[in-house]
């Protein structure tokens, strides 16, 4: 009897604390690493922008859907994640697509218009999660980061790249942001993970 009072059980609020911050610090250094790379890479291409942020996406969407089955969430804020997960994927897919059947600046506008979608799915589900989840460790960083990604997602829809080098160099610094963001908000939830009792 007394087993099942040690095993009572890490609530889901404590599980999500001690493992979140590690998924979080994954995507802000793969965000920071990508980033570097869209803007040293020489003599860049759309092909290889493509398959840089289809990387990118693909990783960024499985993370996201680990996480929509992973966190202790409401069934509606698990659905949004799992769209938001399902639709980078889908997204990452598409930026390995040939991108020699189009014009530079065809191929340009729609990647910048699939990066925008993404960023602005995922901040959406980070602001609304952070708004609606009581008891998550680093809620006021949800939020913030939220806001952060729908206005970087924002920014590549609405602005007319009309060429690579634009793109990368707006979509790169926007990354190395987005992940600076990221590390320093997996170490404030680590942090506040302390602090949530472990029948949470």
């Amino acid at each position: 009897m007394t087993t099942s009072k040690e095993e009572v059980f890490e609530g889901p609020v404590h599980a999500l604390a001690r493992s979140a911050w590690q998924s979080i610090l994954v995507t802000g250094v793969l965000s920071i690493v990508l980033g570097i790379l869209i803007l040293a890479w020489p003599g860049k291409t759309i092909l290889v922008a493509g398959i840089l942020f289809g990387v990118y996406l693909v990783v960024s969407g499985v993370l996201q859907l680990i996480a929509a089955f992973g966190m202790h969430l409401s069934p509606g804020m698990r659905i949004l994640f799992f769209v938001s997960a399902i639709l980078s994927l889908i997204l990452g897919f598409l930026c390995f697509h040939d991108w020699h059947e189009k014009g530079e600046a065809t191929a340009v506008l729609l990647l910048a218009i699939w990066i925008g979608i993404s960023w602005i799915f995922r901040g959406v589900s980070s602001l609304l999660v952070g708004i609606s989840a009581d008891g998550v460790p680093g809620r006021g960083w949800m939020i913030f980061f939220g806001i952060v990604l729908v206005a970087g997602g924002g920014i590549l829809i609405a602005s007319p790249f009309t060429s690579i080098v634009a793109l990368t160099l707006v979509a790169g610094w926007w990354l190395i942001v987005i992940g600076i963001m990221e590390i320093v908000s997996a170490f404030q939830v680590k942090s506040a993970a302390k602090d949530v009792p472990a029948d949470a």
